[in-house]
């Protein structure tokens, strides 16, 4: 897989989603997170229904259809080639790795979770692509019993996972913290609620690109 994870992975939960309007205001949101520079996008809707689901994802290809800009399925890996997705995201109850990456293809996106205070033994056997690890700090989000690791868990799992495995740190982190969870060995970081409940979360996106391009300088 020759794409590029960016250091900001935004997680679009439908929890964000008005109750109306929902094609037009995903189009539009699409579009100007395409305009900010989104690249990677993952889209999370685990109570809607089947056609609810399908539509959202249609809705977002439409308006984030360049061919750079790669967008993750949570959960659901036989709708991702029917809506023309990139990879899958599955965790603890979905289809397991292997059999989301027979669904997907070769050529797609697998992510799965690989641990929060501990990896999870032989988890970098399995064919995904990334893996992620957290909860970082509390988060309202998403649902899990597990603590948080902070900072300095984010830097164990690095040691143990080597330099070269792609870590997605998430849950909680924040504009301020971004910086740090990255210096300490995340790839990219995981953003729902900090991107996706704010006013304008295309612009709220770019103060992070801003903000983490600084920080390397």
């Amino acid at each position: 897989m020759s794409f590029q994870f960016p250091q900001i992975y935004p997680i679009l939960d439908s929890s964000f989603l008005p109750a109306g309007g929902r094609k037009q205001y995903l189009h539009d949101l699409g579009a100007a997170l395409a305009d900010a520079g989104v690249t990677l996008l993952e889209y999370r809707n685990k109570t809607g229904s089947d056609a609810e689901l399908r539509a959202d994802a249609e809705a977002l290809r439409a308006a984030m259809s360049d061919e750079t800009i790669k967008l993750i399925l949570d959960d659901r890996a036989d709708l991702v080639c029917s809506v023309g997705f990139d990879g899958v995201h599955v965790d603890a109850g979905d289809v397991s790795v292997r059999e989301a990456r027979q669904i997907v293809g070769p050529g797609r996106i697998v992510g799965t979770f690989a641990g929060s205070d501990a990896l999870i033994p032989g988890i970098f056997d399995e064919p995904a692509n990334y893996f992620a690890i957290g909860p970082v700090f509390s988060t309202t989000t998403k649902e899990t019993d597990k603590k948080p690791i902070g900072i300095e868990g984010v830097r164990k799992l690095r040691r143990q996972a080597g330099p070269d495995i792609i870590l997605t740190a998430a849950a909680g982190i924040t504009l301020d913290t971004a910086a740090q969870v990255l210096e300490a060995g995340a790839t990219t970081v995981a953003v729902a609620a900090a991107l996706f409940s704010a006013a304008d979360p295309a612009a709220e996106f770019h103060r992070w690109r801003e903000r983490l391009a600084d920080n390397q300088s």
